[in-house]
């Protein structure tokens, strides 16, 4: 994992320094944050690989290069629209993205030709040199069309060159967006696997770079100057005393301390193994790892070099949630965890790594309605691995007009889940709903009564779940399609014929409107029409099951 991290990077890297260094005076850097990122290569989310690489790639980055940042799908699920410029083209921008990224949730489409469009004008590609990275692990999900896209841009654009990782894509996939870079003269890395993304090391490293321009006559040697040292301002941080340094997803605050022994100004956000040249002056330095933090006072003298260790006194958790014993991971479980302090607690999803205050550690997972909730004991410096079971079979719904016949996956369909037992006054607790086919409940074991609705018609079954099994309950609703007719009416309104002791008929269904189409349970009704000046007629129609039958009232 550690080797296809370091490679992605190494990817990364090789485009600043073959294209950013040579050709782009600025260039926005557009990260793919859409829910697919959370897919796991070798174990790791591709979100925290894609946000280690983007880290140790800026450290590497010349301080001039004006680097920018966008986003699309961090900030709303299924919108085509949720593209942000985070942090506008500027020198000197690497804490900026590093943290944007670490911050950033990962949950939306993928609108990436309009996310490319955006960038490009963002940097007036129409009037300067631009240059625009795009790092995705997915295809265009929006209607946008990359390849006519990079023939756009290169043909207004002064100098526009479009840079495209794939993350994870098949190289099928991978031909489907590589358009978009041949079509404005940039490259595409290939990243789906380490071996993939060692030969398009291999291609990059091996193409020419151009030839430097002359060097100028050198000036006359300064006279020598004292030697000192690189750094004067090299922290350690680790979880627990005598502990191994930590290195790597931690983070570096460094503040100006005012008079009265406040933070002050930000001066820089570092992240992994950092070593610095402080100006002499008084600090505020706080060292991060996941939920635990620790702060120094520091004050740095001229020509001294300081080391301080900060000892965070955490452990790491890594839980695995499974419906039940054996199952895979639920990615979509939620997991949220109540640690020593902590007011309002994260939630995290699926597998979950994370490292907390020691201490007593309250672990609630859900998946669908099944909750659990454990109290994990963790040491500082410790590392539990455990699995999380919650325990609950799954379920798929699904509605027939007749047993064996067709399936009903109209608007209309909807099921509802209740406890099977009755309380005291005849009623039953609601459990869970969903709409449409195919739909799917995690539900813990226990005897329920499934509500299923096709339009009208409306059948009750009932069921048992077992933690770890899966059942697909197959609906037959007993019931027909009814479709009436009215020309002329205002009102369309459907009555059961037989009329209670007061002579009144139940009313089925009704509809302001000339037509009116509807699943109905089979059997006889009364079909009344009424027309805006109050008059009315009726007729008669007999619903078979699995049938259609259409009736017309005037």
């Amino acid at each position: 994992m550690a080797i296809l991290a370091r490679s992605v990077a190494a990817a990364f890297l090789l485009f600043f320094m073959t294209t950013f260094g040579f050709a782009a005076n600025k260039v926005i850097i557009i990260l793919d944050a859409s829910g697919s990122m959370w897919a796991q290569i070798d174990g790791k989310p591709k979100l925290e690989i894609a946000r280690e690489s983007l880290r140790t790639v800026l450290q590497s980055v010349p301080a001039d290069d004006e680097i920018g940042f966008m986003a699309y799908g961090h900030r709303e699920k299924g919108s085509c629209d949720d593209i942000q410029l985070i942090v506008p083209p500027q020198a000197g921008s690497a804490s900026a993205i590093s943290a944007a990224a670490d911050s950033m949730k990962f949950l939306g489409k993928t609108p990436l030709t309009a996310a490319v469009k955006q960038a490009a004008e963002a940097l007036k590609y129409t009037e300067d040199k631009a240059t625009v990275v795009l790092i995705t692990d997915g295809l265009e999900t929006c209607g946008g069309d990359p390849c006519a896209l990079g023939k756009e841009l290169e043909a207004s654009g002064v100098d526009f060159t479009a840079d495209v990782v794939g993350f994870g894509l098949t190289a099928d996939e991978g031909k489907q967006i590589a358009c978009l870079a041949d079509n404005t003269g940039g490259k595409y890395i290939q990243a789906s696997d380490e071996k993939a993304l060692q030969e398009a090391l291999v291609e990059t490293v091996a193409a020419p770079a151009p030839a430097p321009e002359p060097a100028p006559a050198p000036a006359p040697a300064p006279a020598p100057e004292p030697a000192k040292p690189e750094f004067n301002f090299m922290p350690t941080v680790v979880l627990a005393e005598g502990g191994d340094p930590v290195t790597d997803g931690n983070a570096w605050e460094v503040y100006k301390a005012k008079s009265d022994g406040t933070r002050g100004d930000n001066v820089t956000t570092e992240y992994g193994d950092y070593k610095a040249n402080l100006e002499p002056g008084d600090y505020i330095v706080v060292a991060r790892d996941g939920e635990v933090k620790t702060e120094q006072k520091i004050k740095i003298d001229s020509g001294q070099v300081y080391k301080p260790l900060f000892t965070l006194n955490a452990g790491t958790l890594i839980l695995h949630p499974r419906p039940s014993q054996g199952a895979d991971v639920a990615s979509g479980a939620a997991v949220v965890v109540a640690y020593p302090g902590v007011d309002n607690p994260p939630t995290y999803y699926g597998d979950t790594k994370v490292v907390l205050p020691a201490g007593d550690e309250k672990v609630t997972v859900t998946i669908g309605q099944g909750v659990v909730t454990e109290t994990i004991p963790l040491a500082a410096g410790r590392v539990i691995d455990k699995d999380i079971i919650v325990g609950v079979g799954h379920v798929v719904a699904n509605a027939y007009y007749v047993a064996g016949g067709d399936k009903a996956d109209g608007s209309g369909t909807g099921f509802k889940v209740l406890k099977a037992k009755k309380k005291i006054d005849g009623t039953r607790d609601e459990v869970t709903y969903a709409y449409g086919p195919d739909s799917k409940f995690d539900l813990p074991p226990d005897d329920y009564v499934l509500i299923a609705t096709v339009d009208l018609a409306v059948v009750e079954q009932p069921f048992s779940v077992k933690v770890g099994e899966f059942q697909d309950l197959k609906v037959a609703m007993n019931a027909g399609v009814l479709a009436i007719t009215a020309p002329g009416t205002s009102k369309i309104e459907i009555f059961e014929t037989k009329k209670d002791i007061n002579g009144n008929r139940k009313s089925i269904g009704y509809a302001y409107d000339e037509k009116y189409q509807a699943a109905i349970a089979a059997g006889d009704y009364a079909v009344v029409s009424e027309r805006s000046d109050n008059s009315k007629k009726e007729g008669a129609v007999t619903v078979k099951a699995g049938e259609r039958v259409e009736l017309t009232v005037q």
